[in-house]
């Protein structure tokens, strides 16, 4: 069986003019754009995809290697938004949606928001959420170890500042990096004391 917005192993079963055809079982065969045709390749061998789905819901595979898969978490950039959401680069040629319903503010083109990428039980297609708090199963000492790895690339990919200092509310820490303002506190005093970071009225910087 295929899974949805992860990596398959399929065998190859037929050359067309715009790309391979792989065998997906039950889900029949799946087209492997040109593009993304690796050199080396014959009928019969066996070769790693990503599956998701294309701009009409089809199943479709790619080499490409997306930021996040189904069951993790990233900081994606807002693409563009219309009246439905905003759809966030996550790597692939088609932005990876997330309906107002999913997010904590409005999502802004050009900004990066930390979400979990999950498929949607009643549509089965690939969306993304801001609201990671329910599939963060953590205890608080384990989500405070994992967060500690995510402020430092949101520092690295954001010229190594932060806004946001342990006296911020608590309210925006949460709508920033959806964890509580006890976890974001020890994470940066944790930092602090690493000598990772400075902090100052101003935020928290990288060292």
């Amino acid at each position: 069986m295929i899974k949805l917005g992860d990596y398959n192993t399929l065998r190859i079963v037929k050359r067309v003019d715009f790309g391979l055809y792989l065998d997906g079982g039950d889900d029949g065969e799946i087209l492997l754009p040109s593009r993304y045709v690796p050199d080396g390749f014959a009928i019969g061998d066996k070769i790693e995809v990503f599956i998701y789905l294309d701009q009409d819901e089809k199943l479709v595979a790619t080499t490409l290697h997306p930021l996040a898969k189904v069951g993790e978490f990233a900081w994606l950039e807002c693409a563009w938004t219309n009246e439905y959401g905003a759809f966030l680069n996550w790597g692939l040629m088609k932005d990876l949606f997330c309906p107002f319903r999913e997010q904590k503010q409005r999502m802004v083109k050009g900004q990066r928001y930390y979400v979990y990428v999950m498929e949607d039980e009643k549509t089965h297609r690939l969306m993304a959420t801001a609201k990671v708090e329910r599939y963060q199963k953590h205890s608080g000492y384990e989500r405070a170890l994992d967060f500690s790895d995510e402020l430092l690339r949101y520092l690295q990919e954001h010229d190594g500042r932060c806004t946001l200092g342990d006296k911020s509310p608590a309210e925006d820490i949460a709508q920033a990096f959806g964890v509580s303002k006890k976890i974001y506190k020890k994470t940066v005093g944790d930092l602090y004391r690493r000598r990772l970071i400075t902090i100052s009225d101003e935020g928290i910087a990288l060292v």
